[in-house]
């Protein structure tokens, strides 16, 4: 890429949506946010969030003397498994399904009686679950594409859909190693409707000449393929090398490790996907900020926080989640949460969550190496949880090791510098 020309990485987070901008050298020139307005389970929503924070990165840049015009690449990450049905306009077809639905019992059952490859997730909040379920709700028989959240917004910044990544086509049934649908995909769902997918970071194709005049960049700019959410978490956070391995703590929390071997326990909700001639290894809870945020609205965590002592561990022995269902490192739609006995004392409670969400991150990464993936030789934490100081002093008792803060913590960094090698 050339000395002037600018990446631009565009994440769209379970809570919001982020944009950060690189130069050919690889550090960040501007970066800026925006919110999702109405639902955020909306496609629509999706969109006009992205055309928002997009407009105001432009703003950002403008205000800094660089001319947008110079972004000559855009990546898309989004929340793996969130997926929408389109029609040939990219009009979305009803409502979307979101990473965390369940609930596709039948569809579960008509995937095991087909799918001989063990990697694909069989259960009935499994991807490939949601999209057959999507395509069943289609009475009109209108759906042309089958997106997957990133997917989507590239697409319409395009104008046309059709593909995907590797990454994010992973649980709807992509073979990481050849990057391929599997033969057997017909027999449960339409391949037409399925997204073509390609490498991480390669070229899809020119932004619309109309989104781009509205927005204020080039015509000549490439979109490129994107990632997940949670691997773009990783690629702004730790060094590219075996053994690193980054938990992000968002509203949910998820761990990736870099390993060498190829390492797919669906039943448990373990995956791997290909990063940098490695295998990228991990899974993600529903336990995370978000369940803060329904426990305790309006408090002052960090003030709260303070009141902590993280030397010394809380007795409360609880499994936070803001609804039944958990991912990973129990695969049950249907576990239900548990955080009682509550304290009167609110940092008590507190105090109980944070532990407890840190023994679900030990046993997140004891199942990893109990699979033969290794344990983290070293650990950063990345998303909103990494600012809190006591929460990592909780961490690193739980687990055992040092835990290193990370430069960079945005998903939207990630995404810019996988574009880049692209």
């Amino acid at each position: 890429m050339s000395a002037g020309s600018l990446s631009l990485g565009l994440d769209l987070g379970t809570s919001g949506l982020r944009s950060a901008v690189l130069g050919a050298d690889g550090r960040v020139v501007s970066m800026a946010r925006a919110i999702y307005e109405g639902d955020p389970t909306s496609a629509e929503a999706w969109w006009s969030g992205a055309l928002a924070c997009l407009k105001a990165q432009g703003a950002a840049l403008r205000e800094a003397g660089i001319d947008a015009a110079r972004v000559d690449r855009i990546g898309v990450d989004g929340t793996s498994g969130s997926m929408v049905l389109t029609d040939a306009d990219l009009v979305p077809l009803g409502p979307v399904l979101m990473y965390n639905s369940k609930g596709f019992d039948a569809e579960a059952e008509v995937i095991s009686r087909h799918a001989p490859d063990p990697h694909i997730a069989r259960g009935a909040n499994s991807a490939l679950a949601r999209a057959m379920r999507l395509v069943a709700q289609d009475g009109a028989g209108r759906a042309a594409h089958l997106l997957h959240q990133a997917d989507f917004i590239a697409a319409r910044l395009m104008g046309r859909g059709g593909l995907s990544d590797v990454n994010n086509a992973l649980k709807t049934g992509v073979d990481p190693e050849t990057g391929d649908w599997p033969d057997w995909i017909g027999a449960v769902i339409a391949p037409a409707l399925l997204p073509q997918p390609l490498q991480p970071g390669a070229p899809f194709g020119p932004i619309s000449a109309d989104i781009a005049e509205g927005l204020g960049l080039s015509p000549k700019a490439q979109v490129h393929a994107g990632t997940t959410d949670s691997i773009a978490a990783f690629l702004a956070a730790a060094p590219l090398k075996l053994g690193s391995a980054v938990t992000s703590l968002g509203t949910t929390l998820a761990v990736k490790l870099l390993s060498p071997s190829r390492i797919d326990v669906p039943q448990m909700g373990l995956y791997a996907h290909r990063l940098g001639g490695h295998w990228l290894v991990g899974g993600a809870s529903n336990t995370g900020g978000g369940v803060l945020k329904a426990v305790l609205p309006g408090a002052d965590l960090a003030a709260l926080s303070a009141r902590i002592d993280p030397a010394v561990e809380s007795p409360l022995d609880y499994y936070p989640l803001a609804a039944p269902g958990e991912r990973f490192p129990i695969n049950d739609p249907d576990l239900s949460p548990r955080m009682e006995p509550r304290p009167d004392d609110d940092a008590a409670f507190l105090h109980g969550l944070l532990e407890s969400m840190a023994r679900i991150e030990q046993q997140c990464y004891a199942a990893i190496a109990g699979q033969g993936g290794g344990w983290p030789e070293h650990l950063v934490t990345a998303g909103g949880g990494a600012a809190n100081a006591t929460w990592t002093a909780i961490r690193e008792r739980v687990l055992g090791r040092k835990i290193h803060a990370s430069a960079e913590t945005e998903a939207a960094i990630g995404t810019a510098r996988l574009i880049q090698g692209g």
